[in-house]
């Protein structure tokens, strides 16, 4: 239910190819690195969203989604848990088309307001392993 096929497909082929990714740094050993990279071989704009708002992959990072000064078509979150929640309330209220919680990274309670805010969302899947299945 919160990764159908379709929704998957959906995000990763029709809503938009600029992704914030949030957790993403220049620790090259952090999954959201390689993933970032995996996105960007298959045409994603990737904007690294994280404290430190460094630059990653060549794209300058921001230290929060409201901070992006352009729009954001997919909210990638590498954050855990706990913290995912309020990701995807700010994913909502920047525009975001869609909300993709990594592997792991489970809120049922965000996959609810999320999606009755109009938002596609993926909970528990990774968008590197959908793209070279």
């Amino acid at each position: 239910m919160h990764s159908d096929p379709d929704t998957v497909r959906k995000i990763l082929d029709e809503l938009g190819d600029t992704w914030a990714i949030v957790g993403l740094s220049s620790n090259e050993r952090r999954p959201a690195y390689g993933v970032a990279k995996v996105l960007q071989r298959y045409g994603k704009r990737i904007v690294p969203v994280h404290p430190k708002a460094e630059t990653v992959h060549g794209e300058q990072g921001y230290p929060s989604l409201d901070a992006i000064p352009f729009d954001v078509d997919v909210v990638d979150v590498f954050v855990n848990s706990d913290l995912a929640g309020a990701v995807a309330d700010e994913a909502v209220t920047i525009g975001a088309k869609a909300v993709w919680f990594q592997l792991d990274v489970i809120d049922e309670a965000a996959y609810e307001r999320t999606r009755a805010a109009g938002l596609d969302m993926v909970m528990d899947r990774c968008p590197a392993i959908e793209l070279n299945s």
